[in-house]
């Protein structure tokens, strides 16, 4: 067993979690327009469930507006209703028969208290997995001390790699996450 291969696993694991997170966190509103934050709506064409990227392009012309040009105009009525009835969004599609425009309203303050609540379970699920992959690198690591193919010193060694690489992603995903939270509550 290479303990070099074992530390670069945690890295490597560790980083797609964070770069999970920062996806995750695209999808929260802010009170702004943005394109992402219809990333997990599908709609229903041509009998099967597609993403909504698939089906129409999809622009913020504005801050408070979304625009959808279907790239079929016969699933313009899909897009709406697949829109309208993603409840975690909230919100309420029109369509002239070409585009589907989506005005976002502005957010209450209790409306970006619940995003900042939802922010922080992202930030503890994210902390969870990194936990996670510790502890399985590290009883692979042990399993291999305990089967003589590492020593104390190269267990001692992988353990306080990962220890860093631990804290370093628990950074990153601090400062997304306070800077996500910054743009949640501004005005």
């Amino acid at each position: 067993m290479n303990p070099n291969s074992v530390v670069e696993d945690a890295k490597t694991r560790l980083s797609s979690a964070n770069k999970h997170f920062a996806e995750e966190i695209k999808k929260l509103r802010t009170g702004r327009a943005h394109p992402s934050m219809l990333d997990g709506v599908m709609v229903i064409a041509y009998g099967s469930a597609m993403p909504l990227n698939q089906v129409g392009n999809v622009l913020a012309p504005e801050a408070q507006l979304l625009q959808i040009t279907p790239f079929d105009p016969n699933n313009i009525a899909a897009i709406s209703e697949a829109i309208r009835n993603d409840q975690g969004l909230g919100l309420n599609p029109m369509d002239d028969g070409r585009v589907v425009r989506i005005p976002i309203p502005p957010l209450t303050t209790e409306r970006r208290a619940q995003i900042v609540k939802q922010l922080n379970e992202k930030v503890e699920e994210t902390h969870i997995a990194a936990r996670n992959i510790r502890h399985d690198v590290l009883s692979v690591a042990k399993q291999a001390k305990t089967d003589k193919q590492i020593g104390e010193d190269d267990y001692s060694r992988i353990e306080k790699q990962i220890d860093e690489h631990m804290a370093k992603a628990k950074q990153e995903v601090e400062a997304l996450a306070k800077a996500k939270e910054q743009e949640i509550m501004t005005v």
